[in-house]
């Protein structure tokens, strides 16, 4: 199976996300996290992911009579090269992207814990005119804000977010003055 349809299931996107950040779970950790999903679909593409190199085992132990795994996501292979994919395949890519990321947003706001307004839940979207440099520069910046925080552990005082920029051109017509 190729990275491409390797990673765009909505389901595998999930167990991405959450082995993200250098952190390492078990099958059934990995059930918890991915609400809706029974635990025999999230068992199956776990071992997808392992099969196709995105997740590795970090250890092995027996827990009564059965072995227990701990995976790791290899980042380096959970993505896909936007250059060598067709328009019919982004396509796919953005519709499992979105599927994701209204079963991230619909397991948080369903949890009893979820605040809206404390947790600064934030979903907007901006036209901007841009020209290829500012466009250049707009990307380079967003990328020097996220990338440093790419590899942070979790630790007791932090929460997870998932951040999902997107952007592409509203009209490839060209003429700005229509």
């Amino acid at each position: 199976m190729d990275s491409l349809e390797l990673l765009t299931h909505p389901v595998r996107l999930r167990i991405v996300h959450a082995m993200s950040g250098g952190r390492t779970h078990t099958t059934a950790q990995l059930c918890a996290l991915v609400p809706g999903s029974s635990k025999a679909t999230v068992y199956r593409h776990v071992d997808l992911l392992t099969s196709g190199g995105v997740l590795e085992i970090v250890d092995e132990r027996r827990v009564r009579g059965a072995v227990e795994r701990r995976y790791r996501l290899r980042r380096e292979r959970a993505s896909i090269d936007g250059t060598t994919v067709t328009p019919p395949d982004h396509r796919q890519i953005f519709v499992a992207a979105m599927a994701t990321l209204l079963a991230e947003f619909d397991a948080y706001i369903t949890d009893d814990r979820a605040d809206p307004v404390d947790d600064l839940v934030g979903y907007r979207q901006h036209s901007l005119w841009l020209d290829p440099d500012e466009l250049a520069q707009l990307i380079a910046g967003m990328r020097a804000a996220i990338t440093p925080h790419l590899d942070n552990a979790a630790t007791p005082d932090r929460s997870e977010y998932l951040l999902s920029p997107i952007l592409f051109p509203l009209d490839r017509r060209g003429d700005a003055t229509q």
